[in-house]
């Protein structure tokens, strides 16, 4: 009978990185969920009981997957945030909780950049204005018109959160000969290095072209663009959120929209999800919209199993050392 640790992995997962992972532990890959359940009332319960670590996404580790879960020590969540874990529950038994931070970084910032192209350039206007057989001979030139869209080269970006996706707007923003400022009260200007500038949000909402929302979610920062603070914008100014809906006052957006006090704006997340088929969003013409999608990629998958591997490896070491 083998003495190695079972790991159960419920998270789409590198097979390869698995592979590495068998050869210290006895690995059991289940087919992911895609939707948020209590482990303990999924098809995955009948491989709870033996399960030293679970490597999850999606499903739920609440109480009712630790009373089956005996023998559990480690979860690593393949989330930034350990959202579908119950961590208090955890802790109170000695299980040890791991995230992936930084998993989908550089996806979710290519995918809010081209957000934030597609909206300031009216990529996406412009491209279902084709598509419903609009463009005639009669008047050949009026998207020419119609979908001006401002030059990026010294425009200045306004990065809300300046963590791993937050860095890496800026980065992309450099590359198009942008202005970088930045709010992160958890940061100094030696961290940030050249970066970007820090500054208060009520500086970097009246100073920027196009403000980005990268900030995570916590109780501090819901509502953290607030009413006040959009009406800070520039008229001509563009607001991207692909991080988190509820940082955004959502009555506050629609109204500077609706209103023409900002030129428009783009968003892949949302209040409610999915919106209802006659929300008022849909009815906004300089309103971009995207369904969620941002950290959609297959790439994440392989950056999420790396990191849970290197959880898996530390725990491992340590284990071998407390034997």
């Amino acid at each position: 009978m083998s003495t190695r640790p079972t790991l159960v992995i419920t998270a789409p997962f590198d097979s390869d990185v698995a592979a590495g992972l068998s050869d210290h532990c006895e690995v059991v890959i289940r087919p992911p969920l895609e939707h948020g359940v209590s482990m303990a009332e999924s098809n995955h319960r009948d491989y709870l009981a033996s399960a030293q670590i679970l490597i999850t996404e999606i499903d739920m580790v609440d109480e009712a997957t630790l009373d089956v879960a005996q023998s559990l020590e480690m979860v690593v969540s393949c989330r930034a945030m350990p959202v579908n874990v119950d961590v208090a529950a955890c802790e109170a038994r000695g299980v040890v909780v791991k995230t992936t931070p930084g998993r989908n970084a550089d996806v979710t910032a290519d995918f809010a950049f081209g957000l934030l192209l597609s909206t300031v350039r009216k990529v996406s206007a412009s491209e279902a204005w084709v598509r419903r057989g609009q463009w005639s001979k009669a008047d050949q030139y009026f998207p020419y018109r119609e979908f001006r869209g401002m030059a990026l080269k010294g425009r200045t970006l306004g990065i809300v959160g300046g963590g791993a996706i937050g860095r890496r707007m800026a980065e992309r923003a450099r590359g198009f000969g942008m202005e970088r400022v930045i709010y992160d009260p958890f940061l100094t200007q030696e961290q940030l290095g050249d970066v970007g500038v820090l500054a208060d949000l009520p500086e970097l909402m009246a100073s920027s072209d196009i403000v980005t929302v990268h900030a995570p979610l916590m109780d501090s920062t819901i509502g953290l663009v607030s009413d006040e603070m959009i009406r800070l914008m520039k008229p001509t100014a563009f607001l991207i959120n692909a991080g988190r809906a509820a940082i955004v006052d959502r009555d506050g957006l629609l109204a500077a929209l609706a209103e023409g006090r900002i030129q428009g704006a783009g968003i892949d997340v949302y209040w409610d999800e999915p919106p209802q088929p006659d929300d008022v969003l849909f009815s906004l013409p300089n309103l971009t919209l995207t369904p969620h999608v941002a950290g959609a990629s297959d790439d994440v998958v392989g950056e999420h199993s790396r990191l849970a591997a290197e959880h898996v490896r530390q725990w491992l070491s340590q284990r071998v050392v407390g034997s």
